[in-house]
C-alpha cells in the first residue's frame, strides 16, 4: 500500500497533468515549457519568457490564468509608462473627503508583464516588491496581493530596438527563465487547423480551483530532499561563482530556487523525494539568467545556458538512497 504522502504525490502528478493537458489545447508542441510553468506555479515563483514576437508568450499567460481559475491582469509595458501605472494610485474623493486607492494591474493573481524590457528601469523596479513580498506599497500604505500570485513576464531579445535590459536585481527574482521557440512543421499546421474558425483560448475552461493550487503548494513543500542532494544543489551554484567564464555567479537565492523547483518536479513525477536528476534538469532554466558572463566567454560567443549546462554536467552526481528514512 502507498503511504498517505505517496497518495498525495500521485494527486500532485494528476494536478500537473490536468493543467498541462489543458494548456496544450492552446499551446501546441511545447510540453517541456508547459511543465516548467506548472513547476513555477507550485513553487510560488515568477517566470521570464524570452523569445521573438508571435510564438505564443502572451497566449500562454492567458491560457494559464483561465486553466487555474485565477484573476488575470495584463500590463503592456511601454517606454512612457510610470510606476504608478503598474501599482495603482491614491485619488482624492471630494464626496468622502478621503484618498481612495485605485488598484493597478498588479492587483491580479496571474499577472502578464508583456514586453517588460520596453519599460524604463524605474518602472521595471516597481515590480520588485510585489514579486518578492507579494505586496505593494502606495503612498505609505501596504496592500497585500491575492494568492496565488504569479508574474509571467515576456520580453523580446535585447537585439530588438527600443528595449531596456532588465537590472540584475530583478532578473534574480524570476524563478525560471524559458524560451518557446518556433513550432515544428506538423505543429504549425495543427495551429492553423485549430484556429480556422476561432481561437481555442476562447473556449478554454478552468480545470483547477484556487483552493487546489494553495493545497498543492503546501504539499510540495513536504517533498523530502536528502543531504546529498542539498549538497549537490549548493555545489552547482558555487561553481557558477568560481568559473573563469563567469563575471558574477548565482546568489544563494539561486540555490533556494533549485531546491524549491526540485521539490515541485519530483512531486509532479509522483515521488515524495528529490533526485539529483531533478536538479540537473532544472539547472539551466533556474540559474542561466542569474549569472553574468565574463569577457572571455563573450569573446568565445558562449551564452549563459551553455555555461551552466557545462558546469552542471562537470559535477559528480551523488549516489545513495535519496528517500526519507522510514519511521519504525
Amino acid at each position: 500500500m502507498l503511504s498517505e504522502k505517496g497518495l498525495f504525490m500521485i494527486d500532485i502528478q494528476n494536478f500537473g497533468k490536468r493543467i498541462t493537458d489543458n494548456l496544450e489545447k492552446v499551446i501546441i508542441g511545447k510540453r517541456p515549457a508547459l511543465d516548467l510553468v506548472v513547476i513555477g506555479l507550485l513553487s510560488q515563483g515568477h517566470i521570464l519568457i524570452e523569445d521573438i514576437p508571435g510564438v505564443g508568450k502572451t497566449v500562454l499567460a492567458r491560457s494559464l490564468a483561465k486553466s487555474v481559475d485565477s484573476v488575470f491582469s495584463r500590463i503592456q509595458f511601454t517606454p512612457d509608462m510610470l510606476p504608478s501605472d503598474v501599482t495603482g494610485v491614491s485619488i482624492y474623493n471630494q464626496e468622502t473627503r478621503k484618498f481612495e486607492f485605485r488598484p493597478g494591474p498588479l492587483m491580479g493573481q496571474i499577472v502578464l508583464a508583456d514586453e517588460i524590457n520596453r519599460a524604463t528601469p524605474k518602472t521595471q523596479a516597481a515590480l520588485l516588491e510585489a514579486m518578492e513580498e507579494h505586496q505593494i506599497t502606495v503612498d505609505g500604505v501596504t496592500h497585500q496581493l491575492l494568492k496565488p500570485f504569479m508574474v509571467l513576464a515576456t520580453q523580446n531579445p535585447i537585439e530588438y530596438e527600443g528595449t531596456f535590459p532588465l537590472p540584475e536585481a530583478q532578473l534574480d527574482r524570476f524563478l525560471l527563465h524559458l524560451q518557446l521557440g518556433y513550432p515544428g512543421i506538423a505543429n504549425e499546421i495543427k495551429i492553423l487547423e485549430n484556429q480556422q474558425r476561432q481561437h481555442p483560448l476562447e473556449t478554454l475552461k478552468s480545470v483547477i480551483s484556487n483552493e487546489e493550487i494553495l493545497e498543492a503548494i503546501k504539499t510540495v513543500k513536504e517533498v523530502y530532499v536528502s543531504k546529498a542532494v542539498k549538497r549537490y544543489i549548493v555545489e552547482i551554484t558555487i561553481q557558477t561563482r568560481q568559473s573563469s567564464d563567469v563575471h558574477l555567479g548565482a546568489s544563494p537565492r539561486g540555490s533556494l530556487a533549485l531546491f524549491r523547483t526540485g521539490q515541485a518536479r519530483a512531486a509532479l513525477r509522483g515521488r515524495d523525494h528529490v533526485l539529483p536528476d531533478d536538479i540537473k534538469a532544472l539547472a539551466v532554466p533556474v540559474l542561466g539568467h542569474r549569472i553574468i558572463l565574463g569577457s572571455a566567454a563573450r569573446m568565445r560567443e558562449l551564452n549563459a545556458d551553455q555555461i551552466v549546462r557545462e558546469l552542471a554536467h562537470g559535477i559528480p552526481v551523488p549516489g545513495g538512497d535519496f528517500q526519507a528514512e522510514k519511521k519504525k
